[in-house]
């Protein structure tokens, strides 16, 4: 597992989160996926594929500006801040947000299988 093939099915993720693509993200997701959100909830695969194919999740931008990509055998862990807008359930959101992500090799298929995002909290007053 190299970091260029991991920068590939990022991107691939990415689009298909902007997209909606259930199909790329069924393909993407892997049936044992645990999934932490901003509010602390753990949803699994088929609850984020429903939040995409209802639309209670819509991805409007989704930019990254920093990412880091730690490979081993059988597994990556991807670090990822994000610019990012959209709607969920309803509401509109926007703000950075950091991503990791484990890509787990197994079967012949790199999937992520755990993930986490948090909002990254800005300092409303910089630094003098």
């Amino acid at each position: 597992m190299t970091v260029s093939w991991i920068e590939q099915l990022e991107e691939r993720l990415r689009q298909a989160m902007l997209a909606g693509d259930i199909t790329v993200l069924n393909e993407l997701i892997s049936d044992r996926l645990q999934f932490v959100t901003p509010d602390g909830a753990n949803v699994g695969k088929a609850a984020d594929l429903e939040a995409h194919r209802c639309g209670s999740i819509r991805i409007y931008t989704l930019t990254p500006l920093a990412q880091h990509i730690e490979p081993f055998v059988g597994t990556a862990i991807v670090n990822v801040e994000m610019d990012m807008s959209g709607s969920f359930a309803g509401a509109a959101f926007s703000g950075r947000f950091r991503y990791t992500r484990v890509w787990h090799q197994e079967g012949g298929r790199i999937q992520v299988i755990a993930g986490h995002v948090s909002a990254i909290k800005q300092d409303p007053t910089p630094p003098p």
